[in-house]
């Protein structure tokens, strides 16, 4: 397609696959970048080639699912949208009005270990677009303790992604701890792919929830959700504990056992309620953490999410603060799928009405805002409190990366580490293979002395992946870029 593309969206999980086929029905030409092999994101992942999953972990939205790609299908048949799977967009940068028309600059490389890309997209480095939308997803959050490094211990939605991916089980009796709406999800996947699921511990209490009635009967649907979840976890036997977390796992080559205790509202451990629980896996997690690496590369405004967590600021049609910039889905704060797909779709109507210099209609904004207040709710409810890090020992690895312990956090904050960096530059947590994404919240809170509740300012990157220096060289821009310029095309 001759000349830059008309918008260019950033993953394509379930709000960016919505967003890239509704600007596509209005007209626009669409590129979709993504790191993965095909769109779906975590939430609609695909089993591997030649496997299928055991179980249901999927079990809503494939309808969903199923009309979104079709939809893709037919714009990438017509040329309207370009999909660009297993590639990492390293930067972005924007051109000024002296270039001409303002327009997106995307840098990327392929994910390690890619198939060399099919002709006419092989070695493509550079794409420009007039608009761009951020959908990158999120991490899961992890609250070290005692034994987490034990093999057998996994993400709650690692555990869920291996299921999807492969049918396989992290063992045969699996606990399944943390906090968040995740976690009865994760472990009724994993009962119906026939672990056993001894409890389920829930470190908050859903009766947060009665705090906000108003909000509860304006999203009927999350309510039905919520019981049909019950009903899943009664069916399957699976034992609730709320206000209990996992404060150490046992084991020697594997994990054998966990302890569970009982929390306070303010989630410090009960002297005497511990219990001991035997195991052969643990997935565990406390939520999602925005993915926002181009975002802050960008410049975008963010704000503080009821858990403390950064997310980017928009407005009621998914606009930043950056003109030509748009965020949807986990970005913009945790919310869930339908919440994803909603922003998605409405960030896209917004894209259209810009490029047409049109009016967009208001009634998806009424129901977006809607949403953002039960987003809100949820994760308030599950917000982890200022006192977890009393789970946290001595000897205890906070950064597995580069075996960084909770004493030597703390001794960084005793020489005067008050932030993740400070304590980046003393004791080299973070610099590891996953570059803080697995143990930034828990650096955190440990840099500023051991507040739980302490805000997490994400850090500011020129490179949002990991980047060869070879790939650098080969991405410089040419003189005049168009939507796909070729390594050969490049010059220094």
């Amino acid at each position: 397609m001759p000349g830059p593309y008309d918008l260019a969206v950033i993953g394509a999980g379930p709000a960016g696959l919505a967003a890239a086929v509704t600007a596509a029905d209005g007209g626009l030409r669409v590129v979709l970048i993504d790191a993965s092999e095909r769109p779906g994101g975590q939430y609609f992942r695909h089993a591997a080639p030649g496997l299928a999953p055991r179980g249901t972990p999927v079990r809503h939205k494939r309808a969903t699912f199923a009309a979104l790609s079709a939809r893709l299908a037919a714009h990438v048949r017509g040329g309207r949208i370009t999909h660009l799977p297993r590639r990492h967009v390293w930067t972005a940068e924007k051109s000024g009005p002296a270039a001409g028309p303002e327009r997106w600059t995307l840098r990327h490389v392929p994910v390690d270990g890619a198939p060399a890309d099919p002709a006419p997209a092989e070695g493509l480095r550079v794409t420009t677009a007039r608009f761009l939308l951020l959908a990158t997803g999120a991490y899961e959050r992890q609250l070290p303790f005692l034994g987490w490094t034990l093999p057998g211990v996994v993400a709650a939605g690692g555990a869920q992604a291996i299921l999807k991916d492969s049918g396989a089980l992290p063992g045969r009796r699996i606990v399944v701890a943390g906090s968040g709406p995740l976690l009865p999800a994760v472990a009724v996947s994993l009962a119906e792919a026939g672990a056993d699921i001894p409890v389920l511990a829930e470190a908050a209490s859903y009766t947060g929830y009665a705090a906000r009635p108003g909000v509860l009967a304006r999203n009927p649907a999350k309510a039905v959700e919520g019981a049909r979840l019950a009903a899943d976890l009664l069916r399957y036997r699976i034992r609730l504990r709320t206000r209990s977390a996992v404060v150490r796992a046992h084991g020697t080559d594997r994990v054998e056992a966990v302890t569970l205790a009982t929390l306070d509202r303010d989630w410090r451990p009960v002297a005497g309620t511990e219990v001991r629980i035997a195991c052969d896996a643990l997935a565990v997690g406390h939520g999602l953490v925005p993915q926002l690496e181009l975002a802050v590369t960008l410049g975008c405004a963010l704000r503080t999410a009821p858990d403390g967590m950064p997310a980017v600021e928009v407005d009621d049609q998914q606009r930043t603060d950056i003109a030509g910039l748009w965020a949807a889905g986990e970005p913009t704060g945790v919310g869930g799928v339908d919440f994803a797909l909603l922003e998605g779709r409405s960030a896209a109507l917004s894209v259209a009405a810009s490029f047409h210099r049109s009016e967009r209609d208001g009634r998806a904004c009424a129901a977006t805002a809607r949403r953002r207040r039960f987003a809100d709710l949820m994760v308030t409810v599950h917000r982890p409190g200022a006192y977890w890090p009393q789970w946290v020992t001595e000897d205890t690895e906070v950064c597995r990366c580069e075996e960084v312990t909770a004493h030597d956090l703390r001794q960084a904050h005793e020489l005067g580490a008050r932030d993740a960096r400070s304590a980046k530059l003393l004791t080299r947590a973070g610099m590891g293979w996953c570059q803080g994404r697995l143990c930034e919240t828990a650096v955190t809170c440990l840099a500023a002395g051991g507040d739980g509740s302490t805000p997490l300012v994400p850090a500011r990157r020129p490179l949002s992946c990991p980047v060869s220096l070879q790939d650098l060289a080969d991405s410089a821009p040419a003189a005049d870029a168009g939507p796909m310029t070729t390594p050969g095309a490049a010059a220094l």
